[in-house]
């Protein structure tokens, strides 16, 4: 009897072990996910991460008056967007320490200068206006695609809210393909805020040495301790990056046209590559004008059509006090090869014809 309640009670914590090894393995499963958001408040940054390896990351720090996603790599890794001044890299410019990962902000609101506000600018330029991260709305993992829903204040330099900010993320990606969504709604607080047409502007990513276009005139660039060097002749070993814009336009021409999409190619660690950025049909002055230069600064924007146009076409834009307004773009990284004016378009119009 003894001997028999001892085989039944050695049964039972067995069945018990399993049961829990079987409930540990389940959640596991359930929190794992191919594309993973991994918020980390402490450090003020949301890690993204696709199939184990790091993809971008959106960050807030204190150093930054704005928040980025940064850094921003391909499937395989290699990096798009310039390490200075956060992480200096060997052989890149040191211009615009404004120009971090990838952003969305504007040159003159109400006035405000939200583009080029950094720790390092003069005290002769301004005056600026900074975009405080708030809070962290939503952080969901996924196997198909993964969300980040985040909020900011658009402050002037005395704290005065000009605009509320909403932006969601949507992060994809499968085998050479990485792609970023980013919907972001303003709302216009106590006054009305006004847009003045201005070149710098608004959605903005800053590339890598390898993407950018050859050049060879004189630049400070950084040494391998991050120090800054001046280069009397540049090297362009590498160096691979070209502008195609969906109307056909090719190089440092891009700049100041408008077009649905923007599709880079460049090579990165001799791995062929495009970023794309596309416009979409919902945007305010869509297509968009293509503020894109050659030394590495990538930018669509639709509001500084005067700058951007040569004074051909104007748009002060405008919100009430209360209203807003919506911007949709998709960043897209594909390597491995570089994409066809049809496949680009291909993507541009699933982008467009999907509902809100």
């Amino acid at each position: 009897m003894i001997k028999s309640n001892s085989n039944l009670i050695f049964l039972v914590v067995i069945l018990f072990a399993l049961g829990i090894n079987a409930g540990c393995s389940s959640a596991n499963a359930k929190r794992s996910k191919r594309i993973m958001v991994t918020d980390n408040r402490l450090a003020k940054r949301v890690d993204i991460s696709i199939d184990g390896k790091p993809f971008t990351s959106y960050i807030y720090p204190d150093v930054l008056k704005k928040p980025v996603l940064y850094p921003i790599r391909t499937a395989e890794g290699s990096f798009i967007t310039r390490g200075w001044p956060m992480d200096p890299r060997a052989g890149e410019r040191i211009d615009h320490p404004h120009h971090v990962g990838m952003w969305f902000n504007y040159g003159d609101v109400n006035g405000f200068d939200f583009w080029n506000n950094s720790n390092d600018v003069g005290d002769n330029k301004g005056p600026f206006g900074s975009i405080k991260h708030n809070t962290i709305v939503r952080a969901v993992s996924g196997n198909d695609k993964a969300e980040l829903l985040v909020t900011a204040d658009w402050e002037q330099p005395d704290g005065t809210v000009l605009l509320k900010e909403k932006t969601t993320y949507i992060f994809t990606g499968q085998k050479n393909e990485r792609a970023i969504e980013r919907i972001t709604t303003l709302t216009a607080q106590k006054e009305k805020v006004n847009f003045k047409d201005n070149k710098e502007g608004v959605l903005g990513i800053r590339l890598a040495r390898a993407l950018e276009h050859p050049s060879t005139k004189p630049e400070l660039f950084t040494d391998a301790s991050g120090n800054a060097t001046t280069v009397a002749q540049m090297s362009n070993e590498g160096v691979s990056g070209k502008y195609i814009s969906s109307e056909g336009i090719e190089g440092d021409n891009v700049w100041g046209t408008r077009g649905k999409w923007v599709n880079l190619n460049g090579t990165l660690d001799k791995q062929p590559v495009s970023l794309v950025i596309l416009d979409n049909p919902q945007n305010p002055g869509y297509p968009t004008y293509w503020h894109a230069r050659g030394y590495g600064l990538f930018a669509a924007n639709p509001l500084g059509q005067n700058a951007l146009s040569g004074g051909k076409e104007t748009l002060n834009y405008s919100l009430a006090s209360g209203k807003s307004v919506t911007f949709r773009y998709k960043v897209l990284i594909h390597s491995g090869s570089h994409l066809t004016k049809e496949e680009v378009n291909n993507y541009a119009e699933n982008f467009s014809n999907r509902k809100k």
